[in-house]
């Protein structure tokens, strides 16, 4: 159960209660990103979530922010996203004044202190500096630079190094007042409370927050008419990489089937890749597909980490499995395998108060339209397998397909000879 309340000035609150629940979870996710972003500014939003914390005119340390959740034993962090940045605190439901007061004070009242600025701008940049080191993720940011390139949608969230050493104390404020702002801001609460019990609280902790209209995002562009590979050289034992091709934004009636076909491919030890790639061959310690929807694009592809001598291989065994999902059917007993796979994890995913918050508030914050579980399963059980041929069909072309690697790899000719379905 969730009830959703959106305010004379644009504010949205979602309250999801649970009485038997022994915490409160609070969330304010807020549409900004980094498509949000120009390029002199690129990494700004993710920065000005690290700078939320530094200090407000009420509590003006980072310790004084910290402390009185950290005594009371509770848990607070935020994240930041191509569309989207959120914070929030979870404690003992005993305590929900505390971290209302806490959360709607650094959301509200940061003021940015210019000496907590030149010392955050380490921080972000051993950040950076550890994704580099980090190929398993740092591949998913030459995922989105090949699939992208020169766009928002194809910057690292994080921004580039050069760019996070210059901002100053008054672009954040200039970005914080075109995006931190009623309309495109949500408040969640989750767990132990009744419907209604906290409304007023929070419509008064967030009544300073002004209603001006926030600046929209940069739209994708989507241009694509031949295979495009982005190799990083880099001496590792292991080679990894990501295969796939673009799909559909949140929007479109084909995510679900696009979910299906992920499952299929490789959700899960028993998925086909898994099966193929490393109980058969050997090649890989891990192996996943990846299926992703933002608001105006989406992709689907396979990832895996593989040894270094096996890489063309697995490739060409990806690549047969694309067109294997294309060419022949899908049986009963698998088709029913991969919707039980996508809804038993989603019922997994929501047994604690802040998985509910960010279930709902999440879409809630991208589409501005919140689907129960129960409608979710709906959709999925509709799914049919000339849906996922058809997209399978979409997706998986030689003129859409897209690969990154990191690896001790300088020439492309191999793998870009390979890029054909």
């Amino acid at each position: 159960m969730y009830k959703k309340h959106t305010l004379e000035n644009g504010l949205r609150i979602i309250e999801i209660p649970e009485a038997d629940s022994p915490t409160i979870t609070l969330l304010v996710l807020v549409e900004a990103g980094s498509k949000y972003e120009t390029k002199d500014i690129n990494g700004i939003s993710h920065f000005l979530e690290h700078m939320i914390f530094k200090g407000t005119k009420k509590r003006p340390t980072p310790f004084d922010i910290a402390a009185p959740i950290d005594s009371v034993g509770g848990g607070f962090n935020a994240f930041t996203g191509q569309e989207y940045t959120g914070y929030y605190i979870k404690v003992e439901k005993r305590y929900f004044d505390l971290a209302l007061d806490v959360l709607s004070d650094i959301f509200l009242n940061s003021i940015f202190p210019k000496k907590e600025i030149e010392k955050e701008r380490g921080v972000i940049v051993a950040e950076i500096n550890m994704y580099l080191d980090m190929p398993q993720r740092y591949v998913g940011e030459l995922w989105h630079e090949v699939l992208y390139g020169d766009q928002p949608a194809g910057w690292d969230v994080a921004g580039k190094k050069e760019v996070i050493k210059n901002v100053q104390r008054d672009d954040f404020l200039k970005y914080l007042h075109e995006h931190y702002l009623a309309p495109g801001t949500l408040v969640v609460v989750s767990g132990g409370f009744g419907m209604g019990d906290k409304l007023a609280k929070i419509k008064k902790a967030f009544s300073p927050i002004k209603n001006n209209s926030p600046r929209g995002k940069i739209s994708v562009i989507e241009n694509q008419n031949q295979p495009k590979s982005l190799l990083f050289y880099k001496k590792t034992d292991q080679t990894h990489l990501i295969l796939g091709g673009r799909a559909y934004s949140f929007f479109d009636k084909r995510v679900y089937a696009q979910d299906v076909l992920s499952a299929i491919l490789g959700g899960g030890m028993s998925s086909r890749l898994f099966q193929v790639i490393r109980e058969e061959m050997g090649a890989a310690y891990y192996v996943r597909s990846d299926s992703e929807n933002f608001t105006d694009h989406g992709y689907l592809a396979a990832a895996a980490g593989v040894h270094n001598e096996r890489v063309i291989d697995v490739l060409k065994v990806i690549l047969k499995e694309f067109k294997k999902i294309k060419d022949f059917s899908i049986s009963p007993k698998e088709l029913k395998k991969a919707k039980d796979f996508i809804k038993g994890g989603l019922a997994l995913s929501l047994e604690r108060s802040n998985d509910k918050a960010f279930f709902c508030g999440m879409q809630e914050i991208l589409k501005r339209k919140i689907l129960t579980p129960k409608e979710i399963f709906k959709a999925i059980d509709a799914v049919r397998v000339s849906d996922i041929k058809a997209i399978a069909s979409d997706i998986f072309r030689g003129d859409k397909l897209n690969l990154a690697l990191i690896g001790p790899f300088k020439d492309k000719k191999p793998f870009e000879k390979i890029l054909n379905i």
